[in-house]
């Protein structure tokens, strides 16, 4: 009697017990608070993260994410507020279901029937975002267009969700919801499902980040969040954050020696130690307003900064100064005066110059002396940089109506529209073996002549071939929450094989001890 009492009692409780998220692990993995099985599952999922490579790897089973309730593997993070989540994800085997799953997802509880939403890849390239309003309700979707996406990317706004996806090398697709309420804070993370419940399938998550972006009305130029200093291999568009600083750091520019990066932050330029992983504070003497046009001479003996001052009217004037720090030497006499270039010989600089009301392309001598005058048309010409072998002076300019990259002869001529399409592109910055040439774009959200902080840009790669860049679309190298301060300097490594930029976000919640 008291067995049959047991098996009544085991029976009775079995199916609560089921529905309850089996915490594999309390032990952070990078980002995250922790992992475990949401739902009924049969074969135990788990998570792996690689410290070198900052990649994830999941494993999980499961009959489904949809109906009115779910079994999968999840990764989470504890969040409050708004937030951005990207990765690149892909599967790791052929699988057995072609509704397998890898994302990311929001949810209110761990529990298998909690409200959430999904950003997800089904395993024969469907692409959709799927909710659940209220607990137990049947989950919905919105399919995306687009088939075969391996970069996801899900934010929030207060109750609004929007999915961006896209096959790595492509702009984004969107798809939204709009008043959907999961709570102030939730469970936050990538997961894998089987849809086989007999199946354990398993993906990997690349360029993982969790960013916590401005505020909504935030005042620009008063308010900053914090910054990451990442590296990327322009091959396959693998990243890598070296440092995360909870200041606004901007404008990384690489050594020729390949040792170190230099930036700004506070008006102030830093060396960052690419070994040691530290910055340290470069002395540029009394000039202490530095802002993110700042650019090394070919040799990396010289670095020419760009400043203001009260006794300068507060307008931005060019110095240089030695690369190890130094008394700075005042070049130009009037503001605005942005330096964006250096002659492959360091004899000249060159310059974005507002006089009389307009902005344009200048060059100087790199001792200072009198400007040459080298765009003229209507409109913002702005970010000059030299090709390595001193031939061009690339440069974006808003003259055709959205701000677009040119290129001109080294004395002014033979200017030239190179790009042509729907973004705002900024920025041209040329490998040292003048191979390729990285821009930054922005989309129509962005007026032509602004460069904000804080938005969904991308950093895209246009081949050079013969001296002449391709005429092709260009293709998107990485998917960054930033703008200005991102890349507005050259930050190419010497072998021409990485880029330097920054991407943004403020400090994330840390987990509870």
């Amino acid at each position: 009697m008291k067995n049959c009492s047991l098996f009544l009692l085991i029976s009775l409780i079995s199916p609560f017990l089921l529905n309850k998220p089996v915490l594999a692990q309390k032990q952070p993995l990078g980002i995250f608070d922790g992992h475990g099985d949401i739902g009924a599952v049969l074969k135990p999922g788990y998570a792996r993260f690689d410290t070198k490579t900052q990649q994830y790897e999941l494993g999980g089973s499961g009959y489904n994410v949809w109906f009115d309730h779910d079994e999968f593997h999840f990764m989470w993070k504890r969040m409050k507020g708004d937030f951005i989540l990207y990765t690149r994800a892909s599967f790791i085997g052929n699988g057995v279901d072609p509704h397998r799953k890898v994302g990311w997802m929001v949810r209110q509880s761990l529990e298998g029937n909690s409200p959430h939403i999904n950003a997800v890849e089904h395993g024969d390239g469907l692409t959709s975002l799927q909710f659940r309003r209220t607990a137990g309700a049947n989950t919905e979707e919105i399919k995306s267009t687009l088939t075969g996406a391996d970069v996801i990317q899900l934010e929030r706004r207060g109750r609004t969700y929007t999915m961006r996806v896209a096959k790595f090398g492509e702009p984004f697709v969107t798809e939204q919801v709009t008043d959907l309420d999961l709570g102030d804070e939730v469970y936050v993370g990538l997961f894998v499902g089987s849809h086989n419940k007999d199946v354990l399938e398993r993906g990997t998550f690349r360029d993982v980040r969790i960013s916590v972006p401005a505020r909504e009305n935030f005042v620009p130029y008063r308010e900053y969040i914090g910054s990451n200093i990442e590296v990327m291999d322009v091959a396959n568009g693998q990243r890598q954050i070296l440092y995360y600083s909870p200041e606004s750091l901007q404008a990384p520019n690489w050594t020729p020696d390949n040792r170190a990066l230099l930036y700004n932050s506070n008006g102030k330029m830093y060396r960052f130690d690419l070994k040691k992983k530290t910055p340290t504070l470069l002395n540029t003497d009394y000039v202490t307003n530095n802002n993110n046009d700042h650019v090394l001479s070919f040799d990396g003996k010289m670095l020419g900064l760009s400043s203001s001052s009260k006794e300068d009217a507060n307008k931005s004037i060019v110095y240089t100064v030695p690369v190890q720090g130094g008394k700075p030497k005042k070049i130009t006499p009037v503001g605005h005066s942005y330096l964006h270039g250096w002659s492959p010989d360091g004899k000249s600089l060159i310059f974005t110059g507002q006089r009389d009301g307009e902005f344009d392309i200048y060059r100087v001598g790199a001792d200072g002396g009198p400007e040459t005058r080298l765009t003229t048309a209507k409109g913002l010409d702005d970010g000059p940089e030299y090709s390595p072998d001193g031939q061009y002076i690339y440069f974006n300019s808003s003259r055709s109506g959205t701000m677009q990259i040119w290129r001109m002869r080294a004395d002014g001529s033979d200017q030239q529209q190179i790009t042509n399409d729907e973004f705002n592109n900024w920025f041209p910055h040329i490998s040292p073996d003048g191979k390729q040439m990285v821009i930054l774009s922005f989309g129509k959200d962005v007026s032509p002549d602004d460069h904000p902080f804080y938005k969904h840009v991308y950093l895209r790669l246009i081949p050079i071939e013969g001296g002449n860049p391709v005429k092709s679309t260009p293709r998107v190298i990485a998917y960054v929450y930033g703008g200005q301060g991102t890349i507005n300097t050259p930050s190419w490594s010497p072998d021409s094989k990485k880029i330097a930029f920054i991407s943004n976000s403020a400090p994330l919640p840390q987990p509870a001890n």
